[in-house]
């Protein structure tokens, strides 16, 4: 019967303990989504001032470096267009960051793993968010490809999104790796 009440006087205190873990992890996960943020900007500004647009400087036998600006949206999806998309996706990459960024000050200890890849696709949404209001445009510099063909180039940015959205798919087909091994 002690031990009974003994625990259930500390259930604030592990209130407490529970809240300050999940606010550490979220302090983390913005710190990671910083990174995210910082490395693709560096590696724009890196690729605007030393290529040519358009310049293509083969690296592999399937890999290319070369700046392209990308006005519109993934593969260039509406970039012909008068000038709109330019605030539309910025408003819709807007609205992303700040679901995302609640979403991980919302997530639960239990759940950290989750925490990760959104702030992979946070930093990229960021990343591509600066470039819009800053230049009008993305800046897009990884070119691979196959003979003649090639993928868009893409970024940093795209790169975190992707790798974010395909761990999120991953972890939604397997909901207990949602938990790390410390939780169980």
């Amino acid at each position: 019967m002690s031990t009974v009440l003994a625990s259930s006087a500390n259930l604030p205190r592990v209130a407490s303990l529970q809240k300050n873990e999940s606010k550490f992890i979220a302090w983390y996960c913005y710190a990671l989504a910083g990174f995210v943020i910082a490395l693709d900007q560096v590696t724009k500004l890196w690729a605007d001032s030393a290529l040519a647009y358009r310049e293509i400087v083969p690296v592999t036998p399937f890999f290319n470096i070369t700046l392209a600006y990308n006005k519109g949206a993934a593969f260039s999806f509406l970039a012909d267009h008068s000038g709109w998309q330019r605030w539309f996706f910025a408003a819709l990459a807007l609205v992303a960051a700040v679901v995302l960024i609640v979403w991980i000050w919302r997530i639960k200890p239990a759940e950290r793993l989750m925490s990760w890849p959104l702030s992979l696709v946070l930093g990229g949404a960021i990343g591509n968010l600066i470039d819009r209001l800053a230049y009008g445009h993305v800046v897009d510099f990884l070119d691979f490809f196959y003979g003649r063909y090639h993928w868009p180039a893409f970024n940093v940015a795209d790169s975190a999104i992707v790798c974010g959205a395909a761990w999120l798919i991953w972890l939604s087909f397997f909901p207990s790796a949602r938990h790390s091994s410390l939780d169980q």
